[in-house]
């Protein structure tokens, strides 16, 4: 973690854009906090020149009573204006956060996917940079303005009494002293409480994304114990800092205030036995002893947020210093996909940097070819369309596209070149046609119209209340599972790739739908390469080669006929989805 001065000054670094705002700002402060000082002084003056004196005249007394009413509305409308300036800041600057933080995660490796809980993520994101936007929107614009009041009250205090002043600036280092400890201290459980929220939210996004799990198999109690527990670690960490709060935050400071109040009419009352006082002096110093710790009381309720915004804005900083990023174009030139060769060159990889889920992969596929690759589960099929897609970095080994490194083409080359259809079918919210189109302008509503035709889906779309209009909920929960992947098959036609990569795509269709999507991919194939990950053997005996996987390494390569004919992996994994029998592949 960064410390405060770090994480402070980054925080404030964000108000550099809006520094013509913040002059407004600061003048609109400062002039309030004239006028409000000023008021006790009119006061004094009424008391020392006319109160006490017995000095009624009506045309003095008039001019005071305008002055301190004008003062009074100039107060009030200055500090409208401060507050209405500031909090604007506030909010484009948390604005600004949270569009960065958002955009650094979109950055970011799968790998970094793969190791933090969704639910952390989404808290830092979320919960984290609300807390930061209570620190611009209350607490920055809170300590700035009171800040800027205590020096208007002790210049104050100096025009009445040099000595008392002097006197009273020993309260300064005591209240500083308070305001660390507290700082210090109360960091250690804002770190407990973000920690604890963050798994709260982890335990709700796992166990709302796998609701129907949790409840076929009955793990409502287990999960709710789970929760429970985490969440008595979070009431205990707050309870912890509430003791806290309760012990040096209001409390503390009236004590500072009680003891200032007895020092200076004690003052006053060994001053009064040499020499006449004047009331109204004691009653303004009174007075601005009072205002002099209204804003520190008002800071130190605002430490907790002051607090939890330095501890939250070190772990949105920790997301947005995060290295592990997706990898990006290296070396110089932009290659263009245009045949579509792929080839694999003694390429081993890992995920964790411990374990080789591949083992020196060799492979080459010819323009237009289509190619399977079959095996175990955890074989590392998947992970060769991950390091085809470059999702993740090839640690070592190399990857050709047409002849050029895949590490020297650009993003956009290859997510336009590459289309891919996973067998989750994700969908957006939105509609039909916006799902098809994924926001590509340059895809027309007949490109969208022609793509579902080409996969059969415009029966099903012709057929939904609103057509190709129809609204999507979210990740698609309204349509089948079948439905949901014919659609992702027209989303990857209209895109027209050269290259396809098919991950285990019809594992969730029927087998009446998955004959007419057989017949669709066979017709998406012409003129494109096409790589397939199956298990089931049926959906890929017409490829070009079959490369089958076990422990990471490619252990036989063929078309259907001869890898039956070896009688090795393949041949067994056939024998076993056939029931013991050849004759479908004869």
């Amino acid at each position: 973690m960064m410390d405060t001065k770090q994480n402070l000054r980054r925080l404030l670094s964000y108000m550099r854009p809006y520094r013509k705002l913040l002059v407004l700002a600061f003048l609109f402060l400062i002039l309030g906090t004239a006028a409000e000082i000023a008021g006790p002084f009119l006061i004094k003056v009424f008391i020392d020149n006319h109160l006490m004196p017995a000095n009624f005249e009506q045309q003095a007394l008039l001019t005071l009573f305008i002055a301190y009413l004008v003062l009074h509305l100039l107060k009030v409308w200055l500090t409208y204006l401060n507050l209405l300036y500031f909090q604007n800041i506030a909010f484009k600057i948390v604005q600004d956060i949270r569009v960065e933080v958002y955009e650094r995660v979109q950055q970011l490796s799968l790998g970094f996917f793969d190791r933090t809980p969704i639910g952390t993520i989404v808290s830092r994101i979320t919960n984290d940079t609300e807390s930061i936007k209570d620190f611009f929107v209350s607490v920055l614009s809170t300590f700035v303005k009171n800040i800027v009041f205590l020096i208007g009250i002790i210049a104050a205090m100096f025009l009445l009494n040099v000595r008392l002043a002097f006197f009273c600036l020993i309260l300064v280092p005591i209240i500083v002293f308070i305001m660390r400890v507290y700082r210090k201290k109360s960091s250690i459980f804002y770190e407990e409480i973000r920690t604890q929220l963050s798994l709260l939210n982890a335990k709700l996004n796992e166990s709302i994304q796998g609701m129907s799990i949790v409840q076929v198999f009955r793990q409502e109690r287990r999960l709710r114990r789970e929760f429970e527990e985490v969440n008595g670690r979070h009431y205990e960490a707050g309870r912890k800092n509430l003791r806290f709060d309760a012990l040096l935050l209001r409390p503390a400071t009236d004590l500072v205030h009680v003891f200032a109040v007895i020092m200076v009419l004690g003052f006053f009352g060994v001053d009064a036995l040499d020499s006449p006082v004047q009331v109204g002096v004691i009653y303004a110093f009174v007075s601005y002893i009072d205002r002099f710790f209204e804003p520190i009381n008002e800071m130190m309720m605002k430490l907790s947020l002051f607090q939890q915004a330095v501890v939250s804005s070190s772990r949105v900083f920790e997301l947005m210093d995060e290295k592990d990023l997706a990898p990006v174009q290296e070396g110089a030139g932009s290659p263009v996909v245009t045949d579509g060769r792929i080839e694999f060159r003694n390429v081993t990889f890992s995920y964790d940097g411990k374990r080789d889920v591949l083992q020196d992969i060799s492979f080459t596929v010819n323009p237009g070819e289509t190619v399977a690759f079959v095996g175990h589960t955890g074989s590392g099929k998947s992970t060769i369309m991950n390091l085809l897609m470059r999702f993740y970095h090839v640690r070592k080994g190399e990857i050709f596209l047409d002849g050029a490194d895949l590490r020297q083409y650009e993003e956009a080359e290859i997510r336009r070149q590459i289309g891919l259809v996973l067998q989750d079918a994700f969908l957006f919210a939105g509609n039909v046609k916006q799902n098809i189109r994924m926001y590509n302008e340059g895809i027309t509503d007949e490109d969208i119209r022609e793509a579902a035709q080409f996969v059969q889906a415009d029966s099903f779309i012709e057929q939904l209340p609103h057509g190709y209009d129809t609204e999507v909920m979210e990740r698609g929960s309204t349509f089948s599972s079948g439905q949901r992947q014919l659609l992702t098959f027209a989303r990857t036609i209209a895109a027209n790739p050269k290259i396809l990569v098919l991950d285990e795509a019809t594992a969730n269709i029927d087998t009446e739908t998955e004959e007419a999507i057989q017949a669709a991919l066979k017709r998406m194939r012409q003129g494109r390469t096409t790589i397939a990950i199956a298990h089931r053997l049926s959906t890929i005996q017409d490829a070009d080669q079959i490369f089958v996987m076990h422990h990471g390494r490619i252990v036989e390569r063929g078309n259907h006929q001869e890898l039956l004919a070896q009688q090795g992996l393949y041949y067994k994994m056939y024998l076993l989805q056939n029931k013991g029998s050849l004759s479908k592949a004869l």
